[in-house]
C-alpha cells in the first residue's frame, strides 16, 4: 500500500497517514447547519473530504464516513446568546422548525449530488442526539470541568488549561482569551468571559428544548460533533475535518469537551480546508459577495456572466490545494470550464484510439506523479496538471504522432479512468447530456411503436422493438404500458 502524507492542523507538522485499526478508517467531517440554501462555502468542504473518503478507499481503507447536520443549538456569536437561526427561520414561516431541517436538508442533498460528492457512511442530527449529548455533559461535570449557573452548564475553560491545554490547535492562549471577549447577554452567569456552553437554559421565546436535570433547554452547539462522533466512531478515531472558519472556537472546544469526558485525545489527525474569497474579498452575506449554488448552476446572480455546470464548480474547486484560499471570479470559472472539456475531450479521444506494436512515451511519466501528489497531502492541482500532460500525448496518439502498444493502452485508460473520474470525481457532461437527448429519442420511438400497435400495426412495431434491439435497447412490453433498458 502507498503512503499517504496529510497536514495534522493539532501537531501543524505534515504526518504519514496510519490508521488506529488498519484498514479501517474513521473520518468525522462537520456538515452543514441548514437554515438556508448551500452556497459555494459549503461546496469546498464537501468537496474536500469527498476527495480524501475517495482516494482513502481508492488505497484500500474501509472508511466509515461521518458528516453530520447540525439542527439545533448553533446560535450567533459563541453558541451563548443570540436567536437559534433555524427557530427564527420557523417563526418567520410560521412552520415547524424540522419543515425548515428537512427543506433545507434535501436542498443540500440535491446540490451534494450534483457536484456528485458521494453521500457519507453516517449523517447523524444533532437533534437525534440529544441523550447522548446530555450524557457527555454529565461526564464532564463529573470530571470537574464544568459547573451550573442558573440552569445553564458551562465549561471552565480555565481550570480545563491548567491540566491540559485549551488552545492547542488553535495557538491561542487563555489571557488572549480574556483580553478579547466580548460582552454578551449572559455572560454574568460564567466564572470567566471566555467559559462556553455546553447545555443552555431555554428562555420562553425559545421553541427547540429538550428536558435534562439542568433545565429544559438545550445543548451548545460544539458539543454535537463530540458526542456523535464518539457514538459512531468511538472514543479515539483517526481524522476529523472541516472548514478553517471552525478551527476555533468550534473544534477546539471540541477538544475540550473530548478530553474531558473521557481522559485522553479522540482524535489523531485534524483537517481544515482553507477559505473561499470572491475577487479577493472574504465571501459573506454582508458584503454582498454571497452566492448560492443554485445560482451557479441557472446563473442567477449579478456577480456572473454565466451560468457554470456543477462539473464545472467541482474542478474549480479541485484545482487549488485544499489547503490554499481559493479565490473565485468569472475568468477563474471561465477557464476551469475550458480545462474541464479539453480534459474530458481527452479522455473522449483516449477511448478511441486503437494499439500500435509499440509504445513510443513512458507512460509512468505520467502515471507515477499523478498518484505521488495525490499521496502528497491530496495535492489535486498537481494531480490534474499530471492529466493534461497525458492530454497532449494523447492528441499526438490521435494525430499518429505517438504510438501505444495494448497492454500500455489499457493501462492508460485505466488511470484516467480511476484518477479522473473514481478519485476526483468528476463526469462527462457532454456524455451525460448525450444520453439524455437519447434517452428521449427512445421514447419518441416508442410512442410511435404505441401508435402503430393501437393501428393493429404489428409489422411497424415489431420492426421498431426489433431495430431497437440491435442498438442494444431492450423493450418490456407489460401491463402497465412500456418499459425500455440498455443492455
Amino acid at each position: 500500500m502507498r503512503k499517504l502524507v496529510i497536514y495534522n492542523s493539532l501537531s501543524r507538522t505534515r504526518e504519514e497517514f496510519v490508521p488506529l485499526s488498519p484498514p479501517h478508517v474513521g473520518l468525522y467531517v462537520c456538515g452543514p447547519t441548514v437554515y438556508g440554501d448551500p452556497h459555494l462555502g459549503h461546496a469546498r468542504p464537501a468537496i474536500t473530504f469527498d476527495l480524501l473518503f475517495r482516494y482513502l478507499k481508492h488505497l484500500g481503507y474501509k472508511v466509515r464516513y461521518v458528516r453530520n447536520i447540525t439542527d439545533v443549538g448553533h446560535l450567533e456569536n459563541d453558541a451563548d446568546s443570540g436567536n437559534d437561526k433555524i427557530a427564527k427561520k420557523a417563526r418567520l414561516e410560521q412552520i415547524e422548525p424540522m419543515e425548515v431541517v428537512q427543506y433545507y436538508t434535501n436542498r443540500y442533498h440535491e446540490a451534494m449530488n450534483r457536484l456528485n460528492v458521494l453521500p457519507p457512511s453516517i449523517e447523524p442530527h444533532a437533534s437525534g442526539h440529544i441523550i447522548e449529548q446530555i450524557s457527555m455533559v454529565e461526564k464532564i461535570i463529573e470530571a470537574g470541568y464544568a459547573y451550573e449557573s442558573n440552569g445553564s452548564v458551562y465549561f471552565d475553560v480555565e481550570k480545563y488549561d491548567k491540566n491540559h491545554n485549551y488552545g492547542k490547535l488553535s495557538g491561542r492562549k487563555t489571557e488572549d482569551l480574556l483580553s478579547n471577549t466580548r460582552e454578551l447577554e449572559g455572560q454574568h452567569e460564567k466564572r470567566k468571559p471566555f467559559d462556553f456552553a455546553i447545555w443552555k437554559k431555554a428562555d420562553t421565546s425559545h421553541i427547540m428544548h429538550w428536558p435534562s436535570q439542568w433545565s429544559e433547554g438545550f445543548p451548545g452547539w460544539h458539543l454535537e460533533c463530540s458526542a456523535m462522533s464518539a457514538k459512531y466512531l468511538g472514543e479515539r478515531f483517526d481524522i476529523h475535518g472541516g472548514g478553517m472558519d471552525l478551527l476555533f472556537p468550534h473544534h477546539e472546544c471540541e477538544i475540550a469537551q473530548s478530553v474531558a469526558a473521557t481522559g485522553h485525545e479522540t482524535v489523531k489527525y485534524w483537517m481544515h480546508n482553507n477559505m473561499i474569497t470572491v475577487n479577493g474579498q472574504k465571501m459573506g452575506k454582508s458584503l454582498g459577495n454571497f452566492i448560492n449554488l443554485e445560482d451557479f448552476f441557472s446563473g442567477a446572480n449579478e456577480l456572473l456572466t454565466s451560468a457554470y455546470s456543477p462539473m464545472t464548480v467541482r474542478f474549480f474547486i479541485l484545482q487549488a490545494h485544499y489547503r490554499s484560499t481559493l479565490d473565485f471570479s468569472n475568468e477563474a470559472l471561465q477557464a476551469a470550464e475550458k480545462g474541464l472539456k479539453r480534459l474530458m475531450a481527452g479522455v473522449r479521444t483516449l477511448a478511441k484510439i486503437s494499439p500500435g506494436k509499440k509504445t513510443s512515451f513512458e507512460p509512468d511519466k505520467i502515471i507515477n506523479p499523478a498518484f505521488e501528489a495525490m499521496d502528497d497531502d491530496l495535492n489535486s492541482p498537481i494531480a490534474i496538471a499530471c492529466l493534461f500532460d497525458g492530454v497532449r500525448i494523447i492528441n499526438s496518439l490521435s494525430d499518429n504522432k505517438e504510438s501505444i502498444n495494448e497492454e500500455d493502452l489499457l493501462r492508460f485508460r485505466s488511470f484516467y479512468q480511476t484518477l479522473v473520474f473514481d478519485i476526483l470525481g468528476l463526469m462527462d457532461e457532454d456524455i451525460q447530456e448525450n444520453t439524455q437527448a437519447a434517452g428521449k429519442l427512445v421514447d419518441l420511438v416508442l410512442s410511435i411503436r404505441n401508435d402503430a400497435k393501437s393501428k393493429k400495426d404489428f409489422a411497424t412495431s415489431d420492426k421498431i422493438r426489433d431495430e431497437l434491439k440491435a442498438l442494444g435497447i431492450v423493450i418490456k412490453d407489460g401491463k402497465d404500458g412500456v418499459a425500455w433498458d440498455w443492455e
